[in-house]
């Protein structure tokens, strides 16, 4: 018995630390969320609440980190909140999580969906969802508090936590840097953050580098003159105007874009007239473009801007009725580009600690937007935003074999399996801040 003591302890002394570590992490985030983290994301699940209005979600978080002795601040660009746990000299490392849900009516078949209901923006009663992951994202965020705040001892330096309201309405980041965050609590050196995503199997991480892109609100208003459906010639059709420009926004993207270069440029909205029989005199239309560098968002937009009025004036119209086109530069996010080196470094740090198949690396097929840049592009802070997987890869199975399709993000049916990645959620957030805050 005590010979095979001896080989064990001796066999342990051998490993590699990061093994060793890596073992002892995976115990801890394990019985954490059996004691904790289960309940707390049931609870941020259940009661979800809209952009702007996360006042249960800040108050519990806020109380969670206060209890684990982070410094907490609450009240950040309406409701967002700050963290900080001071540890020595070192580094200030920013670590985000968003926190709002979407009027969504849930519709997944879960045993704990749910049934919140929230007053909207209009004033309208609507049924609310975590229809994003954003439940994931927060309850992640208490896990790495709690883990970071027990092993003061393996790390040195600040660390910065935030919770962040609206990120669903793009606004939450830009209301929290126009609260004066960085005066207030200190410019970070590096900043981190994570999304929960139905699009990978659970236990796989993506870290690439452009993980979202930027995104533009755009109308077109178009001008006509009113006529009689019957006598289309006394008039100029703001319908068939704006179907020729919905049709030929499209060249933009094929034939301005580069071709290996991605962009979008998305018609979502089109309204026009009042009746069967009557030619309208106005037309308006709601666009998304989307862009993954400052060069091509100007290249689209004014593509979108010469297709617009040369299509008016093909339709004969004057140069004091041309279509106008409104950027809404207040509803704008810059695309979201990891800093190369940081990603090396953070990639790095995951194969590992975590293994090398952890990556999940097939190619993104979608251009989804979000507002973490606003804290890191002016000015600058290297920034690494990644994402782990929320579906049962027996899920991916059933689809590929005819069944039921796995449900898109901010669909009623939107599901994913908690454990699994809000343990992943923790246990990479914490081996990457743990690498950045190292004691020298």
């Amino acid at each position: 018995m005590i010979r095979c003591l001896a080989f064990s302890l001796l066999a342990a002394l051998l490993l590699p630390s990061a093994v060793l570590a890596n073992a002892d992490l995976d115990q801890r985030v394990d019985a954490l969320y059996d004691e904790e983290l289960r309940d707390l994301f049931l609870w941020f699940h259940q009661n979800p609440e809209l952009s702007h209005m996360e006042h249960q979600t800040a108050a519990r978080l806020a109380s969670e980190l206060d209890e684990l002795g982070y410094d907490v601040h609450t009240g950040l660009g309406g409701t967002g909140i700050v963290a900080l746990l001071e540890n020595g000299e070192g580094p200030l490392v920013m670590f985000r999580a968003d926190m709002d849900g979407l009027p969504v009516e849930e519709k997944s078949g879960l045993s704990y969906a749910s049934k919140a209901k929230q007053v909207d923006w209009d004033g309208n009663e609507v049924s609310v969802m975590h229809a994003c992951g954003h439940d994931v994202h927060v309850t992640s965020l208490v896990g790495t508090a709690r883990i970071m705040a027990e092993r003061r001892d393996h790390w040195q330096g600040t660390l910065m936590l935030i919770g962040q309201p609206a990120e669903e309405r793009v606004a939450g980041a830009r209301l929290m840097r126009e609260d004066d965050l960085w005066t207030r609590f200190g410019q970070p050196d590096y900043a981190m953050a994570l999304h929960v995503t139905s699009t990978v199997p659970t236990g796989m991480l993506v870290a690439d580098a452009a993980p979202y892109s930027g995104a533009d609100t755009v109308d077109i208003l178009i001008k006509g003159v009113g006529a009689h459906g019957a006598s289309p010639h006394s008039g100029v059709d703001p319908v068939l105007l704006g179907s020729q420009i919905v049709v030929a926004l499209q060249s933009v993207v094929s034939r301005s874009l580069p071709p290996r270069r991605p962009g979008v440029i998305t018609v979502g909205s089109f309204h026009s007239g009042t009746k069967h029989n009557i030619i309208s005199d106005s037309a308006k239309l709601q666009l998304t473009v989307r862009s993954e560098s400052q060069a091509d968002r100007a290249l689209l937009l004014a593509g979108i801007e010469r297709v617009a009025k040369n299509s008016g004036r093909v339709m004969g119209l004057p140069d004091d009725m041309l279509p106008e086109v409104i950027v809404y530069e207040n509803e704008g996010v810059p695309p979201t580009l990891n800093d190369l080196g940081m990603l090396e470094r953070m990639r790095g740090v995951w194969a590992d600690q975590l293994g090398e198949g952890v990556f999940y690396n097939k190619e993104r097929l979608a251009m989804g937007a979000e507002d973490f840049p606003f804290f890191t592009v002016d000015p600058y802070i290297p920034s690494v935003y990644f994402a782990v997987g929320g579906t049962d890869p027996a899920d991916f199975e059933r689809e590929a074999a005819g069944g039921p399709p796995v449900a898109s993000h901010h669909s009623p049916l939107f599901r994913i399996v908690p454990e699994p990645s809000v343990e992943l959620g923790v246990k990479a957030s914490v081996t990457g801040l743990m690498d950045l805050l190292q004691m020298p």
